[in-house]
């Protein structure tokens, strides 16, 4: 049971300066979860209007955290004394669906957005027609020359639409299958992430690219793929990236349809798209038709920064990081609920990042610079982080780590923490170390096909060099010290099926939040070692960002 040692008065709620361990040993915890909890509920209530970017509820978000950032003591950590850095975002919105539909054989098969395909366009165009155009399958669309792989061969995809699958080749293959392991296995690889495959067809000039939708090989349901059906975010300037017309899922049931007026079996296909030697292929006489008009218009938004200055070692930083916006306003669900308040992902994280600034505000100052990051345009790709990392106000190459909470489970303390990717730094055998302290281990994910390394805000670091960490809650289920292994699995089905990206995702008076406490003071250890140290983590040669940070080296002595 949580015990009170001392309140403090502070962002006009009651703080708790320290309580009863989350786990089993009863020693005092840093971490106090009634902070946590009055965070979250302030972050998901109705007035902040589910957090989207570029809305009012921005605006109060924005002014929510600099006030909280203010009176926990951090300095303002953006450019020129500023707590905030711009983020220049093209948002678009299909208003208006003239025609969608594909043609085969003298036959039409229309398509409602939504239902069978969800499609937008990161492009500023008010409107996009596609007439005729041939539609490519491109098995998983991986080309991968350290792997001897390429699913491309000869194929010219210009004007063309590419249809993918999801993940990469070696999900779902079975451990006698010749090409198991190429792909690592059950961990999805960055070929199996749709941001490579959009870029990859963009990069070889098809006008849209599809990825045909499976539950379990996306890590989430149709209802989650199409939760936004016709809006896209892109950023903005001068690092914009190239992209398609149009990209988006395609319907599991809508894509069998496609292929089988070809000719072909979509179970087919995978086994086959699974084989070293399979090249894309037109999908016969299959055309793609799309006559759309689109809302666009540029959206400011910000990421919010706070710091505590290092000492001695001041231009050296540790980052810890969450994003603060969520889904905004969406269709009322079956109670009329159209807020989408994104409690656990992230308030809840963000919550814990600040518990960690408050416990490093009450020590001497660090070394090095402990900067605090609350990231826009998560939900919308990583755009915010991504932003950042084009323009760092922090140069990446003196970045020491990054330490990103995004979703925390809320069911109790748990004997473990959970990893998410493996082979990456050094900073995994630091997480191991620290969380020994604590009485706990480190497991693998369970569910590593997911590939949610890829899917939170340190990727954008990560895949520019930077060592990072993630903590994700459903990563896999926790061995719970309430009901173990089955009880975290639970948790997590609970969680992804009911609550992801939702009106179900809020704030609840009745979590558990010690074990969420747990994997917070493991990042406040790991912040203050590092913080007071001169480690430079290192990438292991089983990351492929390894020459990235090896390149940057000099600027580290």
């Amino acid at each position: 049971m949580i015990k009170t040692l001392a309140i403090l008065a502070s962002a006009g709620m009651a703080l708790v300066a320290c309580q009863s361990a989350p786990g089993d040993s009863g020693d005092a915890s840093p971490i106090n979860t009634a902070n946590m909890s009055e965070t979250v509920k302030v972050m998901a209530s109705d007035e902040f209007m589910g957090r989207g970017p570029g809305t009012e509820g921005e605006t109060k978000t924005v002014a929510y955290l600099i006030k909280r950032f203010t009176e926990l003591g951090l300095e303002p950590g953006g450019r020129d004394g500023a707590w905030t850095v711009p983020v220049t975002l093209k948002h678009s919105m299909i208003t208006d669906v003239r025609s969608l539909n594909v043609t085969a054989g003298g036959e039409t098969i229309n398509i409602e957005q939504g239902l069978d395909i969800e499609i937008s366009s990161a492009n500023a165009r008010d409107a996009i027609t596609v007439t005729d155009a041939p539609v490519v399958f491109v098995g998983f669309g991986v080309t991968a020359p350290e792997r001897e792989w390429d699913d491309f061969g000869d194929v010219d995809l210009t004007g063309k639409v590419a249809l993918f699958l999801v993940n990469d080749p070696d999900f779902g293959v079975e451990d006698d299958n010749p090409v198991a392991g190429v792909f690592g296995g059950r961990r999805m690889t960055y070929y199996g992430r749709w941001t490579y495959k959009f870029a990859e067809a963009a990069r070889r000039g098809a006008v849209a690219a599809l990825v045909v939708h499976e539950t379990k090989a996306a890590g989430y349901g149709w209802n989650v793929a199409s939760s936004s059906p016709g809006e896209n975010y892109a950023v903005a300037g001068k690092g914009a990236k190239a992209s398609v017309d149009l990209q988006g899922w395609l319907h599991e049931d809508m894509a069998k349809q496609w292929v089988a007026k070809a000719g072909y079996d979509l179970d087919a296909l995978r086994i086959a798209a699974r084989q070293r030697d399979f090249k894309a292929f037109p999908l016969g006489d299959l055309r793609f038709n799309a006559d759309l008009e689109l809302n666009v218009e540029t959206v400011e938004s910000q990421n919010v920064l706070g710091k505590i200055t290092g000492t001695t070692r001041p231009d050296e930083t540790i980052m810890l990081s969450g994003h603060w916006d969520a889904y905004g306003i969406g269709a009322p669900d079956a109670q009329g609920r159209v807020v989408m308040p994104g409690a656990n992902d992230d308030a809840l994280g963000l919550a814990g990042i600040m518990e960690i600034a408050r416990n490093l505000k009450a020590e001497p100052a660090p070394e090095r610079t402990v900067v605090f990051a609350a990231w826009t345009g998560e939900e919308s790709g990583l755009l915010g982080s991504e932003a950042y990392a084009q323009d760092p106000v922090y140069p990446l190459e003196t970045t020491v780590a990054n330490f990103t909470l995004d979703i925390l489970q809320t069911a109790g303390p748990a004997h473990d923490v959970i990893q998410v990717g493996e082979g990456q730094s050094d900073l995994e055998e630091m997480m191991a170390a620290t969380a020994a302290t604590q009485g706990r281990t480190v497991s693998p994910e369970g569910l590593p096909e997911n590939g949610l390394f890829y899917r939170a805000d340190h990727f954008s670091l990560a895949r520019r060099g930077v060592p990072v960490l993630l903590i994700m809650g459903i990563a896999g289920g926790s061995d719970l010290v309430d009901g173990g292994r089955e009880a975290g699995d639970a948790w997590v089905k609970g969680y992804t099926d009911n609550r992801y990206h939702n009106q179900n995702d809020a704030w609840d008076a009745d979590w558990d939040l010690r074990g969420a406490a747990q994997d917070v003071e493991l990042f406040l250890d790991m912040t203050r070692e590092l913080a007071n140290s001169t480690e430079w983590p290192e990438l292991k040669t089983t990351s492929e960002f390894k020459g990235l940070r090896e390149a940057s080296a000099d600027a580290r002595d």
